[in-house]
């Protein structure tokens, strides 16, 4: 199997090339706000390295939120148009299905940091299937959670390459339509909510 596929969601730029059995992985730490400087760069050194071009791979893939607005944005856009250029199926993996498959076995609430206290929030079982619809959460709200028997799991604190690298593999049955890759918000920006 042969896929592409990029995180810019949080403040890490993650790149991963799948050549087969040759899985190049790169993260580039606190880049948020240079995700347009660094992402075709960091794309390319990453095909380079697992000895692959663009268009041998069977799709693309892009997590698609939540995460940082401007950041998600950024992440389809690009997908979107190295698929249309080069005629390659898309594949939306979550933020959520990216954690998720960094860390399984047991029952835990996947938090992404919101800003002021809040997070974005998923609980899932042991394994990679939520068992509800990701939600925008107080930390108060997210405590209650927990408190049902799920662990608390910061997304940031996880292998997330490793996870982005599994969800595209194991949901590669599901790439399709650029239409696909929508951003999933689970609340307004910060622009809007001061309007």
């Amino acid at each position: 199997m042969k896929f592409l596929a990029i995180d810019t969601s949080g403040n890490r730029l993650t790149v991963v090339a799948a050549n087969d059995e040759t899985v190049v992985k790169r993260a580039a730490c606190d880049c948020a706000q240079k995700y347009s400087v660094l992402l075709m760069d960091e794309i390319e050194a990453a095909l380079s390295l697992a000895q692959m071009r663009i268009e041998a791979c069977d799709f693309l893939a892009c997590v698609v939120g939540p995460g940082s607005f401007t950041g998600i944005r950024i992440g389809i856009s690009t997908v979107k148009g190295l698929c249309f250029a080069c005629g390659i199926p898309a594949l939306a993996v979550t933020s959520f299905d990216a954690a998720a498959y960094a860390e399984t076995g047991r029952k835990r609430l996947i938090l992404i940091d919101a800003g002021h206290g809040n997070y974005y929030a998923c609980r899932y079982g042991a394994g990679t299937e939520a068992e509800a619809e990701p939600s925008f959460l107080s930390g108060e709200e997210a405590e209650r959670i927990c408190d049902r028997g799920y662990a608390p799991v910061r997304a940031e604190a996880l292998d997330l390459a490793e996870g982005l690298y599994r969800a595209a593999r194991a949901n590669a049955a599901q790439a399709g339509s650029t239409d696909r890759l929508a951003a999933l918000y689970l609340r307004k920006s910060s622009a809007e909510e001061k309007r």
